[in-house]
């Protein structure tokens, strides 16, 4: 049985041309928006991560439908401005496409804060969680994920320590933050649970 997993696949549309993210070993990385649909017509936007070699191919970004295969990845943000976890799909394989659009991620490692189970004022229980997905050389990736119905009571029954295997997709949830008495618009990202896995 592996021990950890940590793979996306989406297919959607660029929302914009790519930014420099940051350098490790001299690789240069970008970002760039990409916006997913859902079949309930709302719109996940969320961010890449990927090489100037793999974005060089490509041309101009902005509205070109690509598939991207991938990990999810977090670092934590130290400015002092904006959220203090910061989530994007790392690409490993990214290319043009004209199928539909997609959001898929399946993950397994381990809980790694006691998850929160509570209900919606019309009663459905929804778990808040954090997985830690380990990476190679020791490092390791701190996702948030939310869970609904039965899903969400299993889960949030689960004890930090505990393997959990599952499937879902990547969404971006708008919030208002308010700051010194300012209310600033910010974005999460979490993974939605669909199903749990073995």
């Amino acid at each position: 049985m592996e021990e950890t997993r940590n793979f996306v696949q989406l297919r959607g549309t660029a929302a914009g041309e790519p930014e420099p993210s940051h350098e490790n070993h001299g690789q240069r990385f970008y970002r760039f928006p990409f916006a997913v649909r859902r079949l309930s017509g709302q719109t996940d936007n969320l961010w890449v991560i990927a090489t100037g070699d793999q974005l060089r191919c490509l041309g101009t970004l902005t509205g070109k439908r690509l598939s991207v295969d991938g990990q999810l990845r977090s670092f934590n943000n130290k400015s002092g401005y904006g959220s203090k976890l910061v989530i994007s799909v790392f690409a490993q394989a990214i290319f043009p496409t004209e199928e539909g659009d997609l959001n898929n991620i399946q993950l397994r490692g381990v809980i790694c804060k006691p998850p929160v189970l509570r209900r919606t004022p019309l009663g459905r229980c929804i778990s808040d969680m954090m997985l830690a997905v380990n990476r190679r050389y020791g490092r390791a990736d701190y996702l948030p994920c939310i869970a609904w119905g039965q899903v969400a009571m299993l889960t949030g029954r689960m004890e930090v320590g505990e393997v959990l295997a599952l499937e879902g997709r990547v969404q971006s949830r708008a919030y208002t933050k308010v700051v010194e008495g300012c209310a600033q618009e910010r974005v999460a990202f979490e993974v939605s649970v669909m199903h749990l896995m073995e």
